[in-house]
């Protein structure tokens, strides 16, 4: 069978979260983090590998909390996303804080994945659905070569994606009648308005959005050959940045609704009615306690994952 790997991208600062590490917070009984839930699913989906993709001065306390735990029951690997991992010609800017990016996340994987994989957000629970739908068409009907890039992706519903504590930021999804991805905007700031929903734009224009919708929640199945286009477009995306511009990012979803919309690509929206929780602010973390709780007494996963 086709070798399959789960990464997880756990660079991120946890801006939203109030100074702590939000990846690295404990939400199950016996500690465990959101990232071993994702893992304990995909395993059982069939994965066979885990790549995490981190920082480099979080490597220590990363393997203490969950590497070295990972490594006695999976293949793991880790790549590191650097503020000053840059192609030759580029440099960073003195006063860049944010990181490049999701794209230039899964880019630091290139050379370690020879196979399809799967992206997902570290602080992000998904469900058990997603990772076995995506796992079957990696495994029985994703083509790893041809001229248009075979991807596909978990369609979560937006209105089982947000938080009670402030606003999120989700790709929006048109999908076509035949079930493959039309186009994908990211769209932040969205939370619930009385009966409805508010959200914002990149230059923080109001922006309507259907409560019904389907959402990307960066839950991607991408062939190898993908990783090609990534180091491809990274410079071009280096080269267009404005004079003093230190927050713009290298985005998944605006590389592959670009790839798309140029007919380069195409994305199968594998529809899940599995229910997103995750820790975007720190008033969320109960929620996420509560809701683990709920599953592990419905039998959905034991009270000691490993």
């Amino acid at each position: 069978m086709r070798d399959t790997t789960l990464v997880i991208m756990a660079a991120g600062i946890g801006s939203r979260f109030g100074g702590g590490i939000k990846q690295l917070e404990p939400v199950g009984p016996g500690g465990e983090i959101i990232m071993d839930y994702s893992i304990y699913d995909a395993l059982k989906a069939g994965f066979n590998k885990i790549v995490f993709i981190i920082r480099r001065d979080l490597e220590k306390d990363f393997k203490e909390i969950i590497g070295n735990r990972i490594e006695k029951i999976a293949r793991v690997e880790y790549a590191f996303q650097e503020l000053d991992d840059l192609p030759d010609g580029f440099t960073k800017p003195t006063d860049r804080k944010k990181p490049w990016g999701t794209g230039q996340a899964v880019l630091s994987i290139k050379g370690l994945v020879d196979g399809p994989f799967l992206v997902i957000n570290a602080d992000d629970y998904y469900g058990k659905e997603g990772f076995r739908k995506i796992h079957d068409y990696m495994v029985h009907e994703m083509k790893e070569d041809g001229a248009v890039y075979d991807l596909c992706m978990g369609g979560f519903m937006l209105v089982n994606t947000l938080s009670d504590n402030g606003g999120v930021t989700r790709g929006v999804c048109q999908v076509r009648e035949d079930g493959y991805l039309k186009n994908v905007v990211e769209t932040y700031e969205i939370r619930r308005l009385g009966d409805g929903l508010k959200a914002v734009d990149e230059r923080g224009n109001p922006v309507s959005v259907d409560i019904g919708c389907h959402v990307s929640m960066n839950m991607w199945g991408l062939p190898a050959s993908f990783l090609d286009v990534l180091e491809q477009g990274f410079p071009e995306f280096l080269a267009g940045l404005s004079q003093g511009d230190v927050k713009s990012e290298y985005l998944l979803p605006r590389i592959i609704d670009k790839l798309v919309k140029e007919g380069r690509a195409s994305v199968k929206v594998l529809k899940t009615p599995d229910k997103w929780f995750g820790v975007t602010y720190k008033e969320d973390k109960q929620s996420v306690v509560d809701s683990l709780g709920a599953l592990i007494a419905k039998g959905e996963y034991p009270e000691k994952l490993y």
